[in-house]
């Protein structure tokens, strides 16, 4: 049954959305239309994601390397396995702080390479975390779009008093109108319902909001959530190949501000 149905649009180019049937290239037209009408508009709120994308993580990763004997190649192997952990926490149903899943994924990757790391070590690793400094330009393209009328709203996989921390220290509370951790909602981003919570949280329709990021697995989540999403490629990020095309991309948010900003009030 399923083989003749793909064969079957295949055949007449039709697709089905909400038990409607369009002819593909229709929708294809339709959906191109409505994001060009899109990126002529600003976004109400402008999301950022904190770690790597406003926050240089290379103290923290100095700090980890030198738990790791020194192996830089294990550095990716950890940031993915705290990210596998943390989502196989939110798919079963289950919510620890984003620290403690950061140290038990440093522990499962040192003891894969026979390093020997206490639970104390391992946190004590990772503790950098909280004093890290935002990126040279972060400040100034921050208050160029706060200046411009643009609401400012942090949304981390962090614990909201992480974040604060981070942000006391960087000099960066003052910048947003809001802190949203999925702490209150026990769900890791990139789930569907982080995002529509953050939404609904700052009042308004996943179509207004604009997620910035420097993560591809984060803009992905964002758009397939029905949110406009905006990518800082810093070295060593890449945006995932299956998902959609990401609004704008540039290698900092300094570039990020100033497309943001020539668009229409």
């Amino acid at each position: 049954m399923r083989n003749s149905r793909r064969k079957f649009i295949k055949k007449t180019g039709l697709v089905g959305v909400a038990g409607l049937s369009f002819p593909a290239t229709g929708l294809a037209n339709l959906k191109t239309n409505s994001m060009e009408n899109l990126e002529n508009k600003r976004p109400k709120v402008l999301f950022f994601d904190v770690n790597e994308t406003l926050l240089d993580l290379t103290k923290m990763k100095d700090s980890v390397r030198k738990a790791l004997n020194g192996k830089e190649d294990l550095l990716p192997l950890w940031f993915t396995t705290m990210l596998h952990y943390s989502l196989v926490e939110t798919a079963a149903n289950q919510y620890r702080d984003f620290g403690e899943i950061g140290a038990a994924s440093l522990i499962m990757v040192a003891a894969n390479n026979n390093i020997q790391l206490s639970m104390e070590k391992a946190k004590e690793a990772i503790a950098p975390i909280t004093s890290l400094p935002p990126h040279p330009e972060v400040k100034n393209a921050l208050q160029r779009l706060k200046d411009d009328g643009y609401r400012l709203v942090s949304l981390t996989n962090s614990s909201n008093a992480g974040v604060k921390k981070q942000f006391t220290n960087a000099g960066l509370l003052d910048f947003f109108e809001e802190r949203l951790s999925i702490e209150d909602i026990g769900k890791y981003k990139p789930h569907f319902d982080s995002y529509n919570w953050a939404a609904r949280k700052m009042g308004i329709k996943p179509e207004e909001a604009m997620l910035i990021a420097a993560h591809g697995w984060d803009v992905a989540g964002a758009i397939w959530a029905g949110w406009r999403a905006a990518f800082i490629s810093r070295p060593g990020q890449q945006k995932y190949p299956m998902a959609p095309e990401t609004e704008i991309s540039a290698p900092n948010l300094k570039l990020i501000s100033e497309k943001l900003i020539a668009l229409g009030k």
